[in-house]
């Protein structure tokens, strides 16, 4: 409680009294009143006055103070309130893993991708992940077209879900750099191009990615679909996962049992798609992408897992 007021009362108090009794003080060489009866009354009356009025405002300082502290309390419960999220359990993914992949396009190595997960980060009081994706084209290939993409999305560890999101293009000639944060209460995304309504709990694209992972996909059956949203630009957009079975993969970093899953994205992927994303994650507890399949107009790119480090538990997966 702030007792600033009370403070403030009692001196103020302090300085009447010795003021008021100044002036009643005997003064030298008068002549005392002959009236003791009334002499004494005064005082008792004044000290009665004084004693009331110091009560009173005590009184209304205590209320005032009061008031003050529920207004407070009041406003930290609404932020608090403000703050306060759904809860998504995670063993899927953490702070200090590393996933390295080859870009092939047809049997030519294009480039390298890299996902990690570098350090936790704070947004609007919030702990999320600070993620990353870069996809670089190789020097043996930039000649003919060289890609420097770099994607960092925040995402809430408690929710999974993205409270910013940055995309920063440099293809050929083309570049493009993109910023929206995100506000899941008041569903409003604030972007480099406007602000624009939200669904709650909306991703942008890499964020679905890692919820995914978070998934449960140990009773689906080939065809099954889940729904979430995804903002990308100033809209947001319906995006189907659909589950396309089991398989068991290869690829550079090993054989693993893996599920298939198909974003049914329309816009705002990491690949600029006129086709199918198919999508292997291993089948265990990680969900790590193995693989990423894409059709683009002239052809197709594949996206293979090279290397791994930093998993947050055993990829029970790996089959050899």
């Amino acid at each position: 409680m702030n007792r600033l007021p009370i403070l403030l009362v009692i001196v103020g108090v302090m300085v009447a009294a010795v003021f008021l009794g100044a002036m009643e003080a005997p003064q030298k060489g008068k002549k005392k009143s002959a009236k003791t009866g009334t002499a004494q009354t005064r005082p008792a009356a004044r000290t009665d006055s004084i004693a009331r009025w110091r009560a009173d405002s005590l009184q209304a300082a205590s209320r005032a103070n009061a008031a003050a502290d529920s207004l407070a309390a009041q406003r930290r419960a609404d932020s608090l309130a403000a703050q306060q999220m759904r809860h998504i359990g995670n063993g899927a993914f953490g702070v200090g893993e590393r996933l390295v992949f080859d870009v092939n396009y047809g049997y030519i190595t294009a480039g390298e991708a890299v996902m990690t997960v570098p350090a936790y980060d704070s947004i609007a009081g919030r702990r999320c992940f600070r993620i990353q994706f870069t996809v670089n084209s190789l020097p043996s290939f930039s000649w003919i077209y060289k890609v420097e993409d770099r994607y960092l999305t925040f995402i809430d560890v408690e929710a999974i879900a993205p409270l910013r999101f940055e995309q920063h293009i440099r293809e050929g000639s083309y570049s493009r750099d993109f910023i929206a944060e995100f506000d899941h209460k008041k569903k409003i995304a604030k972007t480099t191009e406007g602000q624009h309504p939200i669904p709650e709990y909306v991703h942008d694209i890499l964020s679905a990615f890692y919820y995914v992972r978070t998934v449960d996909f140990s009773a689906y059956k080939t065809g099954d679909m889940m729904t979430l949203y995804n903002f990308y630009g100033d809209k947001s957009y319906e995006l189907g996962v659909k589950f396309l079975g089991r398989q068991e993969l290869e690829v550079a970093a090993g054989t693993f049992r893996t599920i298939v899953v198909e974003p049914l994205v329309k816009e705002g992927g990491l690949f600029k798609s006129e086709g199918r994303i198919v999508v292997w994650l291993t089948d265990d507890a990680l969900k790590m992408p193995i693989r990423v399949n894409t059709k683009v107009v002239i052809g197709s790119i594949d996206t293979e897992l090279r290397e791994y480090s930093g998993m947050m538990a055993p990829v029970t997966s790996r089959v050899r």
